[in-house]
């Protein structure tokens, strides 16, 4: 037995020394020191030595067993510092080697076109406010003049909830939300971009989606030479100190009256092209003086009070200001498009 232990001593330091990685040392071990292995075999068969033999054999095996373990440990820490250090060259960083370049985002086109409109009406001495996409019946309409059943509501087809309540078609439920809150003793001096859903088919000019900014100014002695002064400087601010004004009848249930306002062509400066369809004109937005059925259902007081309104798409702007012919370009994300507006 003596014998037979020391041959699986060389046998065993034998193989730990041409193990070439941690996998062959791990079964190594498990051969020779596991539970099923030589060593552990001849140990439960001491009993059949004499009781001189046992301490004997029994401290051989032990000392074979400690050896092949020091050696499997020591081969184990020698392997690893090897692929250590191969790990290190393989990952050493060349501090002098130039950084690589960070893509630098920017805001959408729609969000600098949006703070750009209300930078110019903050200047103007207007407040930004905002209110609930998801709207009721009562604000989203008939507060604005627009009673159930009344045709112009077919003019935006709306995604209703309920019987009551709707995704807001236009950003005006804010104004006569803004309104009811002053209690009709207050002048009001107010836009409201956000987003609007209405019922319709995505082409290249509508979206089921897209944003507004609508104003309101509501005194005592307001006129619509007010409101021609305010969209004058709109205009010429966004589009150029040498954009003309021109403003049209029109309808809208919660003006009275009612305009659409038009910009000279930039492209033909009015002489007339494509672009302005040799009108020499380019629609813009809508506006006029606010009904006075509104300002009554809001609690001012139509002897006392007048007011204008107006609302415009900042799609729309956008396409005509920097010649975008298609919207869905917008809400695409495509970063070929965003970038060309990145300001740095």
């Amino acid at each position: 037995m003596k014998e037979r232990l020391l041959e699986l001593k060389e046998e065993a330091l034998r193989k730990v020394e041409e193990a070439e990685d941690t996998k062959s040392l791990q079964d190594i071990r498990v051969s020779y020191l596991g539970k099923k292995g030589p060593i552990t075999e001849m140990l439960r068969g001491m009993g059949k030595l004499s009781a001189e033999e046992r301490p004997v054999i029994g401290q051989l095996a032990n000392d074979v067993r400690e050896e092949i373990a020091n050696a499997l440990d020591a081969k184990m820490k020698k392997l690893e510092d090897i692929a250590l250090e191969r790990r290190m060259a393989e990952e050493t960083i060349d501090v002098t080697l130039p950084g690589r370049p960070v893509e630098v985002g920017g805001p959408h086109l729609l969000t600098s076109i949006l703070e750009e409109i209300e930078d110019l009406f903050i200047g103007m001495g207007f407040e930004i406010k905002e209110g609930p996409e998801v709207e009721t019946d009562y604000y989203n309409f008939e507060a604005l003049n627009l009673p159930k059943g009344h045709p112009a509501r077919d003019m935006q087809d709306s995604f209703y909830i309920t019987e009551e309540l709707l995704l807001r078609t236009h950003t005006s439920p804010v104004q006569a939300r803004t309104m009811g809150a002053k209690d009709g003793s207050e002048p009001v001096k107010m836009i409201c971009p956000g987003k609007v859903y209405r019922r319709d088919t995505d082409d290249a000019t509508h979206s089921h989606q897209f944003t507004q900014v609508e104003g309101l100014l509501v005194d005592e002695n307001v006129r619509m030479s007010d409101l021609k002064g305010v969209l004058n400087k709109f205009a010429k601010q966004m589009f150029g100190s040498d954009r003309e004004i021109r403003l049209r009848p029109s309808f809208f249930p919660f003006t009275e009256p009612s305009v659409e306002m038009d910009i000279s062509c930039k492209m033909c400066n009015g002489a007339g092209c494509s672009v302005c369809k040799g009108t020499g004109w380019i629609e813009i937005l809508g506006a006029g003086m606010v009904h006075p059925n509104v300002l009554r259902m809001a609690g001012y007081d139509p002897e006392t009070y007048s007011g204008f309104a107006f609302g415009m798409g900042p799609e729309r702007i956008a396409m005509l200001k920097y010649g975008i012919d298609d919207i869905r370009h917008f809400y695409t994300n495509d970063i070929r498009f965003l970038k060309q507006y990145h300001k740095v």
